[in-house]
């Protein structure tokens, strides 16, 4: 590891130098001028293993190079030697809260050189290593997730792929859906994973639909009360189908699988939950699904074209949608048009 010597004088770093040489593993690298001392450390910050800084010198003193060496990123656990005299008490109280690991006193003595900055070497050197192992236990952490996020989305994609045989236009149905999910968590605020997880669950909000008729989930025309009643249920059988699992991916689809269907004014079901009192997922789905049913082909339907959709959701902002997830929508209508392109 590199031992960063500043000092004004030459021939002091000179000294320094030769007093280090018995150090095992310390390459002593010298400045004069502070300024681009500083410079090299944060280029070679995570070389650096000590940094001996002599107190007086001109324009920066070296204070000032504790100050701006503590402010390096991954620094703060780099012993920081300040070369003093010994009478200079509050110099040193100063040097210890900008963050001063130790002083040398002046002149300085070769052996004690030697012991102190070894020891801080080795600490150094503990310390880095505490580090690399953190940053590989991170790494393989990572990397076990990332296989069990792979094996979710696979179990969840042969599930989605059980009811795309039920309905043609369920795969396509659920691909759109997570995108306008996406649009409007966006919007919404969520962060990166949460917005992912909650695309990845909303393709699951039909799972229900697997026990449903034929007769009823392809009917050509508009559906008895009977029939309706029982299409409804499929969001109570989706609840069911996904409940119990201990993945935060299927527990939040349960959520959405159940919710989808309730409205900001209470009217839905399966529960006619009002208003905040519907889970967020659920409102937000219900915007990308109704969205998405008004704009496709159903066997009972035509397409409508995108404006009336959009005007719809404007309508409906307060009774069947909450407000803020419509808001949401609309403010990625670009995004909105581009995806409905893809798919037409």
């Amino acid at each position: 590891m590199l031992a960063l010597i500043l000092d004004d004088a030459e021939m002091n770093n000179l000294l320094m130098v030769q007093a280090l040489k018995p150090v095992a593993d310390c390459e002593p690298v010298t400045f004069t001028c502070p300024e681009k001392g500083i410079a090299y450390l944060r280029e070679n910050a995570d070389r650096i293993g000590v940094v001996i800084t002599d107190y007086d010198m001109p324009k920066l003193t070296g204070l000032d190079v504790i100050t701006a060496a503590r402010a390096v990123p991954g620094f703060a656990h780099v012993p920081i030697v300040m070369v003093t005299s010994l009478d200079q008490r509050s110099l040193r109280h100063q040097a210890l809260r900008a963050g001063a690991t130790d002083f040398l006193g002046k002149p300085c003595d070769p052996i004690e050189i030697q012991a102190r900055i070894t020891n801080l070497m080795k600490i150094s050197a503990a310390h880095r290593q505490e580090q690399d192992r953190a940053a590989w236990l991170a790494r393989e952490v990572a990397k076990a997730v990332a296989v069990i996020e792979s094996r979710e989305q696979e179990i969840i994609a042969l599930l989605m792929r059980a009811a795309e045989h039920r309905d043609t236009d369920t795969g396509d149905h659920i691909a759109r859906v997570s995108s306008y999910v996406g649009v409007i968590a966006r919007n919404l605020g969520f962060d990166p994973d949460r917005l992912r997880t909650l695309k990845l669950a909303s393709t699951m909000h039909d799972v229900g639909k697997i026990g449903v008729p034929d007769s009823i989930l392809l009917k050509q025309g508009p559906l008895s009360v009977e029939e309706r009643e029982e299409m409804q249920k499929h969001a109570e059988r989706g609840r069911r189908i996904l409940e119990g699992s201990k993945s935060d991916i299927v527990k939040l689809a349960a959520e959405i699988a159940e919710s989808h269907h309730e409205r900001w004014d209470g009217t839905g079901y399966p529960r006619g939950l009002k208003g905040e009192e519907i889970p967020l997922s659920g409102r937000i789905v219900a915007v990308a699904d109704v969205f998405d049913a008004l704009v496709s082909e159903r066997p009972y339907k035509k397409a409508w074209p995108l404006e009336r959709a959009r005007a719809f959701l404007s309508e409906q902002s307060g009774q069947h949608f909450d407000p803020r997830c419509v808001t949401a929508f609309l403010e990625g209508w670009d995004d909105v048009e581009k995806t409905w392109a893809q798919a037409a």
